[in-house]
């Protein structure tokens, strides 16, 4: 599993050097690539490419789709660290972007990065018809904006220190992280000019994975130190912040998961012996140190 996921990580870095070796340097290159690089485990990249197994689609076109795809989680870790926003200093074992170039430039190429992977998404690299192109950017632009994360961590921050409804948390979470995994596991399907209904399943697919990675993060918060983890821990609790561990309790939360992950496998069942790759990277998400 890690040997895919570093090859994937690999190939992904690879291709966002070279797009951006592309471009005209300015100034905010530098606090974008900050932000980009090394870039995480790219669970998300793998996501897409385990779905894109089910319909045996173009390894390098993927890659191009979750380039795009990191870039929006890029931006939105930069500004989840701000100082308005959640107000941590350490990202992946390394001072936040705005601790290192200060708050204006991390706004600014946050959103930089934010408009980069539609323009990634555009470009020829990506091969498939300009039709599937704009259904993707549509679909991106939805799970990003008010409706997806920017939505989510706007209830996240109104949640903090209220006691609020199983069902609102996990809107919440679905919003702020399962709205952009829906994304990846809808990608191949456009891509695959699937129909309307398949499409929705993997909508919902997404945001169950989603979900379950929220509530691995929230378990990384909650028992990991911050040296493991590559972040701050325990600010959750800290900052009265509503996530189903505070509402469930620790053993209720992993139970949670637990189920979520059963539900998700049921459902991918009808793709056969394809669906292996996906069901180990849930097995990876709830089993990850950091």
């Amino acid at each position: 599993m890690q040997n895919k996921l570093n090859k994937i990580a690999n190939d992904t870095n690879l291709f966002l050097k070279n797009f951006i070796k592309k471009q005209k340097k300015t100034e905010l290159i530098s606090a974008m690539k900050y932000g980009l690089f090394p870039g995480g485990k790219k669970i998300r990249t793998k996501i897409i490419q385990d779905i894109g197994c089910l319909f045996k689609i173009d390894y390098k076109s993927l890659i191009v789709v979750g380039t795009a795809v990191e870039c929006i989680h890029a931006y939105s870790l930069i500004h989840d660290d701000l100082p308005c926003m959640d107000n941590d200093s350490l990202r992946r074992g390394k001072p936040s972007t705005h601790i290192k170039f200060g708050e204006s430039t991390a706004v600014l190429a946050g959103n930089s990065l934010l408009t980069m992977a539609f323009e990634i998404l555009t470009s020829k690299s990506l091969k498939t018809d300009e039709k599937n192109k704009i259904h993707l950017i549509k679909i991106l632009s939805k799970c990003s904006g008010h409706l997806g994360i920017a939505g989510g961590q706007y209830l996240d921050l109104s949640f903090e220190k209220k006691k609020i409804s199983k069902n609102k948390i996990i809107d919440m979470e679905i919003k702020k992280t399962g709205k952009l995994f829906s994304f990846c596991c809808m990608a191949p399907a456009i891509i695959k000019k699937k129909s309307f209904k398949e499409i929705v399943f993997f909508e919902k697919i997404g945001a169950n994975i989603g979900l379950l990675f929220q509530i691995a993060d929230d378990l990384i918060d909650f028992n990991s130190s911050s040296k493991i983890a590559g972040k701050k821990t325990g600010k959750d609790k800290k900052k009265g912040k509503a996530t189903l561990i505070s509402l469930l309790g620790y053993k209720n939360a992993i139970k949670y998961s637990d189920k979520i992950k059963s539900n998700i496998i049921k459902d991918l069942k009808k793709y056969g012996s394809s669906s292996k790759n996906i069901n180990d990277t849930l097995n990876y998400i709830l089993t990850r140190k950091k």
